[in-house]
Order: structure tokens, then sequence, then C-alpha cells
């Protein structure tokens, strides 16, 4: 295509169509293509060049029916671009071509990815384009494209209520004989992930009863994909249809309740085990139970203890290796769970896997081969201290490998993972000495090198940083303000000193907690009085300057005046202020 034909396309105007058709002998000039396949037509559609669009198919009709090189006609880049004029006309030029076309036609044409022109219609939500096609052309609301989705699908998924509505209005094979190879699922699937109820509402209804037991590929029902999305209100709907649904597994043997544990759909698993209590006793593949699960997401695991008050077994169940959730949160050396679980009355650490390990043992597996990070010590600590308080009178545990004055040795002298240094545990010993070495644990999902502070779940801890922060912050506003006031003291008065003081006084106040709660977090347990002695010491801080300058300490001036009583006057050559 020449650069006038492209220019006159780009411009859309038909004065100087009708020159180029004039000059060069008719309308074959028409049928000349960009390098990516376009002709005229599909630039003026796409631009929305109305005038244009009506004087090219007036000329040759048979463009309408071209293909660039995606294989789209002018009407898929018309309805793309939102031309909705053009839409208009060229659905008026197809209709009153009627069956006169050498091959089909352009309302039910495909692209390279299968797509027909309702299917660009509902991906960009043009409903009355949608509507209009689908008066014409009714049978289009089934047709699959490469990706197995058909414009119902996809109307589902943008929450097309009036689109979906017409197309299940319009009769057709039932859902059920529709093989269910495709990973998007049916349009039920599809309107769940998109979170619109009232199209839930519409398909549930018109449809074929069949449709909500359907899967995707792998065996996910529409309750999984609601499950996934954590939406509260589409697990409520779809249970009451079909309460039995919680039950369903997919192809790795998980329920619904299992998808909202992985991906922590803490609002989901709540109306699942509300509606399905027994759901919770429902093991994978592997064995394991929604607890099992849960353990990566320590948020859901506290939600289902809280709503599992009963049962106990459930929370104490071995997988397949017989692993409980416990023995799982400790080979993830994942500490919040662990802690999580430790803390619930129900939960039982004496218990052994089918190698003999309790949750402790396992730890210290990783602490006996040279995984000796301060994250690993930490959690070996806890789950020690509850097995020895809990487990007294069993004598099938394991021995404790690790002494506890090695622990201490290793939180002192700051040991990481890795570093080679396996002489800080002295001698050590597995157990039991006639079974094999087990398979190494799985990476912890937070290694040594993160930075993890040992002590984030104590309240100290949590003290330290809001005041530490506390502190640095109004520090920080304070230097600015006096920066600023000795660029400009003219401008700096008593409203500016009032903010200063405050926020110094705050600063202080704020160093001091800081001091106080880092000395207590860094002392040993067994030598506490260097850290109560800095607390009293600096809670005595404030006390000495009330004493030493009384009610003067509260002073705070109030009177808005400027901080100099300054004229300015005139500036000199230097451009100072002169008083």
């Amino acid at each position: 295509m020449d650069s006038r034909r492209h220019k006159a396309a780009v411009q859309g105007s038909s004065a100087s169509l009708a020159a180029l058709l004039w000059e060069e002998g008719g309308a074959k000039i028409l049928n000349s293509t960009t390098p990516q396949g376009n002709t005229a037509l599909h630039i003026a559609a796409g631009f929305g060049h109305v005038a244009f669009v009506e004087a090219a198919v007036g000329e040759h009709g048979d463009l309408l029916i071209a293909k660039n090189n995606e294989g789209d006609t002018p009407l898929h880049l018309a309805i793309r671009a939102g031309s909705m004029a053009v839409v208009d006309k060229l659905f008026t030029f197809s209709t009153l071509a009627g069956p006169c076309w050498p091959e089909e036609e352009p309302l039910i044409m495909m692209n390279n990815a299968h797509n027909t022109p309702l299917h660009e219609a509902v991906k960009h939500r043009r409903s009355a384009v949608a509507l209009r096609l689908l008066d014409e052309q009714p049978l289009c609301g089934r047709t699959r494209n490469m990706d197995m989705l058909t414009p119902l699908h996809i109307a589902a998924r943008e929450g097309l209520t009036d689109v979906v509505d017409k197309i299940v209005d319009i009769p057709w094979v039932p859902e059920k004989f529709i093989a269910t190879n495709n990973v998007n699922g049916t349009a039920l699937h599809q309107a769940v992930l998109g979170g619109h109820t009232r199209v839930v509402e519409i398909l549930l209804v018109k449809t074929a009863p069949g449709l909500i037991d359907l899967t995707d590929a792998v065996g996910n029902t529409a309750l999984h994909f609601a499950a996934q999305k954590n939406d509260k209100r589409m697990v409520r709907m779809l249970l009451d249809h079909r309460p039995d649904l919680a039950h369903r597994r997919n192809d790795r043997q998980q329920s619904a309740l299992h998808v909202a544990a992985y991906y922590g759909s803490t609002a989901a698993a709540a109306e699942l085990l509300r509606h399905s209590p027994d759901s919770a006793e429902m093991l994978d593949k592997d064995g394991r139970n929604v607890v099992h699960v849960a353990v990566s997401k320590v948020d859901t695991l506290r939600s289902l203890l809280k709503l599992m008050s009963l049962q106990a077994d459930v929370i104490n169940q071995g997988d397949s290796a017989g692993d409980t959730p416990l023995h799982l949160a400790a080979k993830m050396a994942h500490v919040q769970s662990t802690l999580t679980l430790l803390k619930d009355p129900r939960v039982n650490p004496c218990l052994l896997n089918r190698d003999g390990h309790t949750a402790r043992s396992l730890v210290e597996e990783r602490l006996t081969g040279g995984e000796m990070d301060a994250y690993v010590v930490y959690l070996w600590e806890k789950l020690n201290k509850y097995e020895s308080r809990r487990c007294k009178n069993l004598q099938q545990l394991p021995p404790v490998a690790v002494a506890t004055y090695q622990v201490q040795s290793l939180r002192r002298r700051g040991h990481r993972s890795g570093s080679g240094n396996d002489e800080y545990l002295g001698p050590t010993r597995s157990w039991p000495p006639s079974s094999p070495p087990s398979p190494s644990p799985p990476p912890s999902p937070c290694p040594a090198t993160s930075g993890l502070a040992i002590h984030a779940d104590r309240a100290a801890f949590s003290i330290f940083l809001v005041s530490n922060t506390i502190a640095m912050c109004s520090s920080i506003a304070v230097v600015f303000c006096f920066i600023w006031a000795w660029r400009v003291p003219a401008k700096f008065n008593l409203e500016h000193l009032i903010w200063v003081h405050i926020l110094t006084v705050i600063a202080c106040l704020a160093m001091i907690v800081s001091l106080m709660t880092s000395a207590y977090l860094t002392v040993l347990p067994t030598k506490r009085w260097p850290a109560y002695l800095v607390i009293t010491i600096g809670a005595c801080t404030p006390v000495v300057v009330i004493l030493i300058l009384g009610k003067e300490a509260f002073y705070i001036p109030f009177v808005q005046k400027p901080l100099l009583p300054v004229d300015v006057k005139s500036h000199n050559s230097n451009g100072d202020i002169q008083i």
C-alpha cells in the first residue's frame, strides 16, 4: 500500500479515497495491504472513520471478509477499538449482503486465535455489540476459541449479566455432555473466578442441573475456585445449592477446604466448616488434612484451630508418613506456626512419626547435621520446652541429643548455618542408632540470612521497635526544623519552637524506653541484674529532670510571637537581612 492510500485511510478522508479511485482506475487499489496485511478498510475501521468505511465498502464489498496477518477482519478491529459507529455500519453491510458471501459471513468469522467478533465484544465488555451479534447469530455464544473459551465463558468472567442471560436462553446441548478437559472450567467456574454472584445465580437457575457438578481439567469444581478466591458469599451460595459439594475432591484428592487452607482463604474456610464440619477430616493424596495444609499460613492455622473446637484427633492426625501438623511445622522451621500449635492445649508434642521422631527430634537432626542458625536453635528451644513439660511420663521419646548449655553457647557466639564450626555442638549422637539417616528436611522458608529476630514473638521486642522508630523519626524532624530555621531565621516563630520542644521531649523519652527494652532482651536470663539496673536508671531519668527543673520541665510557650523581634528593612549586596 503506497503512502497516499495509507494516509487517506488513517485520516479517514473519503474525498481522498474518491480521488484515488478515479485516478488509479477503480476499486482494485483497495485490495492493497500493509506489511501487517491490513487493507484500507482495516485501518479506517480501527480509527473509527465512518464515512471512509462506508465509501470503501460501497466500492468493494468483499473487504468485509478480508483478513490481516492475525486473521482479524475489519469488524474485529472495530469492536476492539470501540468504534461503535463503524461497528454499526459494518453490521448493516454484513446483514444486507445476506447469504451471498463466497466464504463464511463476517459476523461469525474467526481470527487466528479462533476468536469470533462475539469473543472480541465480550472480551472488551461491549455488551450492546454482543447482544446485537447474538440477535444475528444466536449459536455463536457457545463457539470455542483456541483457549477453549466460549463467549459465554468470557461474559461470565467479565460479569456481563445481560449477555449471559441471553446466551443461556438460547437452546443448546446441555453442559453435562461437554467434555471437561478445559483448564478454564465451565462458565460457572469463570463467573465464580470473577466474583459475579448475579451471573452465578443465572447459571445455576437457567442451565442444566449438572452444570454445578462439572470440573475443570484437574478436577476442580466451582467451589474449589470460590475457596481459592476467598469469596465467602460465593461459597455459601454454591453450598446452599448443592451441600455435598464440600466433599468433592479434585485429582489430587483435595477438597475445597484444602484449597482454602493452601491459599490462606480464611473467610472461605470458615464458611466451609460452618456448612460441613466433617470436611476437616478429609485427606488429600498425601494423607494430609486441612490443618496439615494450613501450616504454611499462620493466620489460617489460627482461624482453623479456633473453629475446630472439639476435633483434637484431626489436629494430631498423622499423614502418610505419620507426620502431624506439628511435625510439618518443625520440618519447615516455621516458628510462628509451631508456636501457634504448641500454645493449643489439644496439640500433642509427644507423638512420633513413622521414623520415630517427635517434632523436637526432627529439628534436632538439623542441629546435629550442622544447620545451627539462631532461627533453628530458637525453634528447638521452644519444642524442647513444651515436650519436657507435657511428656514427662513417656519413655518412648527419643533422647535429647543437644544439651541446653550448647544451645546457649550457640546463641552467645552468633553461630550461623553453613559456617562449618561444628565443634560448637560438642559430642552428639543420633537417634535411633540402628536406623538409617532420614532424608534431609526441606529448606527453611525463611533462611537464616534473612535476619529474622529470634525475639520477634516477645512483647519487649515490639516495644523496642516502636520506641526506637519514634525516637529516630522525632529526632530527624527536629534536625530538619533547625536546618530550616537557620536558612530563614526571620520565619521561625514560637509555633515552630513549640513543635520542636514537643518532638525533642518525645524523642528523649522514646530513646530511654528503647534502651531499657534492648537491655532486657540482650542480657542472659541467668544474669538479669544488669538489665534491671539499666531499667531502673532509665525510669529514674525523667524523675531526676523534673526534680532539677521543677515546673520548668513542663513549660511550653503558647504565645504566638516571633522568635526574635526583627524588622526586615532591607537587604545588603550579599543578600543578607539588615535589621
